[in-house]
């Protein structure tokens, strides 16, 4: 993993802009590359990244080679450059201020689906701004909010349903944050870090480590990327109950106990995918409109709790490697990993 530094991000004489962007390199490796924006384009905009957020599970698996060769199309972020496994850019969670473009979104604060790169030039209507009461650096949860939502709709929860969330990672959480929201439901955290416990109970719902979990939810969300925590989810569904599983694999084979009660009890074991808006919404919701959506609901300061820790963007290739458990175990302290972009002129 390296880095270099470099001069500030400024345009030249000739209108090109010379940033740096995160380029994973090969399987558990990352560095931090020079590249240079062209003039920009009629009906694009320029942002100067302020934060990005880190997709520790996907990203993750991404950093680890670990996407199968049958997903490297349905994979690809939407402004990814290169190809799995490397070299390859990616990432999905950024915000940052629009430095040239159309008037009315000049100097505005936004979020875009765009990997991790200081500056970065897409079309207007690729971006988002931001609520006022919406500040930048909780805005890199846009994106899991975003899949929490498509997630609820997916499984439909009912009024008063007890709902049991397998697995207190960020996305886990925000399922939870949002269910804990419905009239009557009651929501359990499954997770098997008991320093969860607190941010869960804030957030509005109970806790409880696998051993100890309520059995006969009504609806099982599973987030916790583990075989163990899928063998939980089933465990705990009641009878005609759905297990939503949220989980990605990449290439990784995982055994699931369909045996025992599985049958009996007729339930019901449905995906969830973010990349396609939930059926019922579809006809009626765009991806941009879900996304506004979440990007709404980030009002609460009580979100500011599950982004845990924050690096500079010169560190971000050691970041990637840490949560990803190169070298070493899997970082389990980090719940949503922020990086931090330098100011204008001064990176």
């Amino acid at each position: 993993m390296t880095s270099s530094r470099h001069s500030p991000s400024l345009p030249s004489d000739d209108g090109l802009v010379a940033v740096r962007a995160c380029w994973i390199t090969a399987p558990g490796r990352a560095e931090l590359r020079a590249e240079t924006l062209a003039a920009l384009s009629a009906g694009d905009v320029r942002v100067r990244t302020l934060h990005t957020g880190v997709s520790r599970g996907t990203e993750s698996l991404v950093f680890r080679g670990e996407v199968p060769a049958s997903e490297t199309r349905r994979m690809r972020a939407p402004f990814q450059s290169g190809d799995f496994p490397a070299p390859v850019k990616y990432g999905y969670a950024s915000v940052g201020v629009v430095e040239a473009g159309p008037d009315e979104l000049h100097g505005r604060t936004v979020f875009c689906l765009y990997p991790h790169q200081t500056v970065y030039q897409v079309p207007a209507e690729a971006v988002l701004p931001l609520p006022p009461d919406v500040p930048a650096a909780r805005a890199v949860l846009a994106a899991l909010l975003e899949t929490a939502i498509n997630a609820l709709w997916d499984a439909a929860p009912a009024i008063g349903d007890r709902i049991a969330v397998v697995g207190g990672g960020v996305l886990g959480l925000l399922v939870a944050w949002l269910a804990a929201r419905l009239p009557g439901c009651a929501v359990q955290v499954i997770d098997t870090e008991p320093a969860r416990a607190d941010v869960v109970h804030a957030l509005g719902a109970a806790f409880a480590l696998p051993s100890a979990a309520t059995p006969e939810a009504d609806l099982v969300i599973h987030a916790s990327g583990h075989a163990a925590g899928l063998a939980t989810a089933l465990r705990l569904a009641a009878f005609e109950a759905t297990v939503l599983e949220l989980s990605w694999y990449g290439t990784r084979e995982v055994s699931v106990p369909l045996g025992e009660a599985f049958h009996a009890r007729r339930l019901v074991l449905k995906s969830s995918q973010v990349g396609h808006v939930a059926n019922a919404q579809r006809g009626r919701w765009s991806h941009r409109r879900r996304l506004a959506l979440a990007l709404s609901l980030l009002g609460d300061p009580l979100l500011d709790r599950l982004i845990t820790h924050s690096a500079p963007f010169d560190e971000l290739p050691c970041v990637l490697a840490r949560l990803a458990g190169v070298g070493g175990a899997p970082d389990s302290a980090t719940l949503c990993q922020r990086i931090d972009y330098p100011p204008y002129g001064s990176d």
